[in-house]
């Protein structure tokens, strides 16, 4: 579970990057200063909430975090579809950040589902 927790870190890490560096082309560029900031809130946070659960202080508390750095995802795709719909996005633009988002989707949730199972194996022992 290691190996795949270091994926998660290394990806969100790198969308976190790509981030930065959309937010510094949407100000710099477009002029677009209160859409950006809200985008780049949420998706940093993601990274910064994966790197907390790595940490956590019981599975629990792991499953937490990964259920925020879930809701970041959301909340990161909702501005990329604003961002999108008002032009300041290609439609290219829009799909490769989402994609990359879907993948860490995908891992968090899966992430959480076998943590989620494991303790109820434990509960049931």
């Amino acid at each position: 579970m290691s190996m795949k927790r270091n994926v998660l870190k290394e990806k969100s890490f790198l969308f976190a990057v790509r981030v930065v560096n959309l937010y510094k082309y949407l100000s710099e560029e477009k002029n677009e200063f209160i859409l950006s900031k809200q985008l780049i809130r949420s998706g940093t946070s993601v990274a910064s909430l994966i790197r907390e659960s790595v940490n956590a202080e019981s599975k629990l508390d792991f499953i937490h975090k990964l259920s925020i750095a879930q809701k970041e995802c959301d909340e990161t795709v909702y501005w990329l579809e604003l961002l999108k719909e008002t032009k300041y996005l290609t439609q290219s633009q829009y799909e490769s950040l989402v994609t990359d988002l879907i993948e860490l989707l995908k891992i968090i949730r899966s992430f959480i589902l076998t943590t989620k199972q494991n303790l109820t194996k434990i509960h049931n022992s």
